[in-house]
Parts: structure tokens; sequence; C-alpha cells
């Protein structure tokens, strides 16, 4: 069962973008994209290795994934029927409070720390974990063997911590690859996003005759 949870994400992830989905349904993978984020980064908090949640990478990627299926979803519906769904009005109704300036200014600020801050940051920490691990890793294999010598630890015990250190390197290279995706997805969220705005106004005035 493991083994089907990928391929059948996958084949959710691209129905998501190329279907049509109602209303309650984007809503309800809002609603689960919301928690699984904030479930991710409790997790990620109360880790004292970052090595126990080895599928961090792939996690992410799928996250990621999952984020642009429900972009393209939700400007399929404001583009097509301009109903996005009771959470996407909640939260510009949160966001904007009657007032479109201070909706579009609070919105600017938070697309600037999202990715200036938050996608950059994260691409630069990882890039910078994933260079300094394959720089150690001959160092570390090299005190393993002196270990190993010197009598300080047994094969199984040497077996075993190189395998650690590979694990270790695969971890943060593909952290680092992952994250790159990321920042990619906080570009194609603004573009979305600018679009979603833009073509909401241009389909909601000309189109359906609504007041600005």
């Amino acid at each position: 069962m493991k083994e089907l949870i990928l391929p059948v994400g996958l084949i959710a992830i691209i129905a998501c973008m190329l279907l049509p989905l109602p209303s309650f349904v984007v809503d309800s993978l809002l609603v689960m994209n919301l928690l699984f984020a904030i479930l991710l980064v409790v997790s990620s908090l109360y880790l004292t290795n970052p090595i126990r949640l080895s599928s961090l990478p792939t996690i992410i990627l799928l996250a990621t994934l999952y984020r642009l299926a429900l972009n393209i979803s939700t400007t399929r519906k404001i583009l097509g029927s301009g109903d996005a769904g009771e959470m996407i009005d909640l939260f510009g109704q949160l966001l904007m409070q009657g007032e479109i300036v201070v909706g579009l200014v609070i919105f600017l600020v938070i697309s600037l720390v999202q990715f200036i801050v938050i996608a950059k940051g994260a691409e630069r920490v990882a890039e910078v974990s994933a260079r300094f691990t394959l720089d150690a890793l001959p160092g570390k294999q090299m005190a393993i063997d002196a270990d190993v010598r010197s009598g300080l630890i047994d094969l199984d015990t040497a077996k075993r911590k190189r395998e650690d250190l590979q694990v270790e390197s695969r971890f943060y290279g593909a952290l680092d690859g992952a994250m790159k995706f990321v920042k990619g997805d906080a570009i194609a969220g603004l573009v979305i996003t600018a679009v979603n705005i833009v073509g909401g106004f241009g389909v909601g005035m000309l189109v359906r005759g609504m007041d600005a």
C-alpha cells in the first residue's frame, strides 16, 4: 500500500490541474493544505535530528505540486465562474477588510516576505547545508576508518555510521533541489495571483457587468 501513495497522489494532483472542481472540493483541499502546512511546521520544530524525517524533500516536493494544482484550480474557478469558494472569499475579506487599497498593500507585503525572506532564505540555507555536508563527507569517512583502526568502534558500528553519512548527504542534496522547486513555486504563485486579480476584475466588469 505504501508504494501506491506516491503515484496515486501524483495522479490526484494532475487531475486537480486538468479537471474543473466544485467549490466545496476546492474549499476542502485548501483547508487540508493549511492543516498539512501547520502539521509539517510543528513536526519540524520538534525534530532533534533532521535525518529522522528523511522523506522531507519528497514531502516538500509533493506539497509544492499540490499548492500549484490548487492555484490552477482556483484560477479556473475565479475566471470561469466568478466563484472561488468560501475559503478564498473568507481570506479575501480578512485581508482587505472592505478596503481594496489596504488589501493590495498587505498582499504586496506578504508576497515580498514569502518570496524574498522565506523562499530565497530557505533556498540559501539548504544550499549551504548541502555544500558543507558534502565537503565534510570525506573527513567524516576518514574519521570512521581511524576509529576502526584504533579499536574505538567495531565493524558493524562503522558500517552503520557510513550508512548514516550516505543518508545525510542524500538528504541535504535532495533538500537543496526541493527548495529550488519551492522558489519556483513562489514565483509562479505571485504570477498566478496577479493573473487572478487582473483577470478577475476584467471578467467581472467587462463580461459579467459587475462594479469594481
